[in-house]
């Protein structure tokens, strides 16, 4: 992040070694990956002056590979090539990077970096509103059996009330994008004390004090409570980014499954997969659930009982978000995909 110094005292110099090494460690290769995904314009202020972003633009297209056409597609003919590690995948970044957010929060006002961008944001909340409240009736006409029982608006403000919890909230903006279209019961966890500062410090200006911050790591979770819906704005991204990323999405599923509810919802946005491949990921997890579920059962005939039913069912995806092409491929960078924890 450019234009923003502040001297360090004694205790602080040996965290900031540490987070050098960190960073040192990284390529440029991988940096430039970085830079692309952080050079999103954002409409709340932004750390990165224009050349700065400039800068990272292009440094950033010369080297990244875009999907052909194909690749968007889920039956590939080819396996993927080795995964693409990121100094995003470092806690470390993220820890100075919100150091800086906050910097510039106390002296300018700003709110930071939107990942993906404002419109995304706003884009995900409406559209995610509207899949918890299918999901509502379907279960009220389940259980009921009778379609249209509550009155007008009823059943808006019954599924408003359902707890939330946004995992990486980062600044936390996502929730107050939900607070502003009728959700109440609101958390944000994230693994950065920097991130959840910020994320206060803007709620409480913004007027959404009610909205819970809490210092958590969702790969290694402290949390005891289950949530109606779960949200995710690029955590997955960056876990995947990390030299042991494919380790740590496989953890990050068995953590979340933890966290959503039976019957609640699971809306995970991602640049970095597309919607064939996250829905991939969830189909493995699954099957490694069952297998395990098959494997702890030591008497010959529950082999025979129903396989178990999977953890997280496909439910929808965003539909909307404008294609790109580049080099005569044709993609979307952003995919948004809600899941059903049954």
């Amino acid at each position: 992040m450019a234009g923003i110094k502040w001297t360090l005292d004694d205790s602080d110099v040996s965290q900031a070694a540490r987070q050098a090494s960190a960073v040192d460690l990284i390529s440029d290769d991988d940096r430039s990956v970085a830079a692309d995904s952080w050079s999103i314009k954002s409409d709340y202020g932004s750390t990165l002056d224009d050349d700065q972003r400039h800068a990272d633009a292009s440094e950033a297209l010369s080297v990244v590979s875009f999907r052909a056409a194909s690749d968007y597609n889920s039956d590939k003919e080819e396996p993927d090539g080795e995964p693409v590690s990121s100094m995003l995948g470092f806690q470390s970044f993220w820890d100075a990077t919100y150091a800086h957010e906050l910097a510039n929060f106390r002296e300018h006002g700003h709110s930071g970096e939107v990942w993906f961008g404002a419109d995304v944001m706003e884009n995900v909340a409406s559209w995610t509103k509207n899949i918890c409240l299918e999901i509502f009736q379907r279960q009220l006409v389940d259980n009921v059996g009778v379609v249209n029982c509550l009155p007008p608006g009823q059943s808006e403000r019954e599924f408003s009330v359902w707890s939330v919890l946004d995992v990486g909230t980062g600044n936390g903006l996502l929730l107050q994008e939900l607070a502003k279209i009728g959700f109440s019961d609101l958390t944000g966890s994230d693994y950065s004390e920097g991130a959840i500062e910020l994320a206060r410090s803007l709620a409480d200006r913004d007027g959404f004090s009610y909205i819970k911050f809490l210092v958590d790591d969702v790969l290694d979770t402290k949390l005891d409570r289950k949530f109606q819906l779960v949200t995710d704005k690029g955590t997955l991204d960056a876990i995947g980014l990390h030299p042991d990323g494919p380790l740590k999405r496989a953890m990050y599923w068995d953590s979340i499954s933890g966290l959503v509810a039976p019957g609640g919802l699971l809306v995970i946005t991602v640049c970095n997969s597309t919607k064939d491949e996250l829905i991939q990921e969830v189909e493995s997890f699954n099957q490694r659930r069952a297998d395990g579920s098959r494997g702890e059962s030591e008497n010959p005939i529950d082999q025979d009982v129903a396989p178990p039913r999977p953890v997280f069912e496909y439910i929808d995806h965003i539909r909307t978000y404008p294609a790109f092409m580049f080099g005569g491929a044709v993609g979307s960078r952003v995919a948004t995909v809600a899941f059903l924890r049954k």
